[in-house]
């Protein structure tokens, strides 16, 4: 009997907040949103690149190659938290790695390099351009196998 009692009473508590919530929704302000069609100037590779976390900056920038090469990128990596670099962006969310196919890497670099608020740019011999929003710096980089860093520049001209 105990537990009809408490179910039935659950019941009416539930029915009385519903009945206050429809009357306070009744009273508020009706709110026009815009409908404007949100275009990603940006495609991801696959569905486990993250990319949610990416700053307008970031994504400016990304918008800024697509319209200098005319193709949306390609991300191939984006947020990695568990990055084996303690400096690497990835980690912060502050980096992209992409591909814009049917573009070439130079043509892909100077749209990346003429990008407002744009941080590093660096290039990797498997055809992938990393793009982030940290200090001004280029670099080309082909592995432990091949040499190991090429070329690594400040905007300033400076080695380091």
């Amino acid at each position: 009997m105990r537990n009809v009692f408490s179910i039935a009473l659950t019941c009416l508590l539930t029915l009385s907040f519903f009945t206050s919530c429809e009357a306070k929704e009744e009273k508020r302000r009706k709110v026009k949103i815009p409908n404007h069609s949100i275009s990603i100037a940006y495609a991801v590779q696959t569905v486990s690149v993250r990319t949610g976390c990416f700053s307008q900056r970031l994504q400016g920038i990304l918008a800024h190659i697509a319209a200098r090469t005319g193709r949306r990128p390609l991300v191939t990596s984006g947020h990695r938290p568990r990055s084996g670099r303690s400096g690497s962006l990835h980690r912060t969310c502050q980096a992209a790695d992409i591909r814009v196919p049917g573009v070439s890497e130079s043509s892909i670099i100077a749209a990346a390099l003429s990008a407002p608020g744009i941080g590093g740019v660096g290039r990797y011999c498997n055809g992938i351009i990393h793009v982030d929003i940290g200090p001004r710096r280029n670099w080309t980089y082909c592995g432990k196998g091949k040499g190991g860093i090429l070329s690594a520049r400040r905007r300033s001209g400076r080695r380091t």
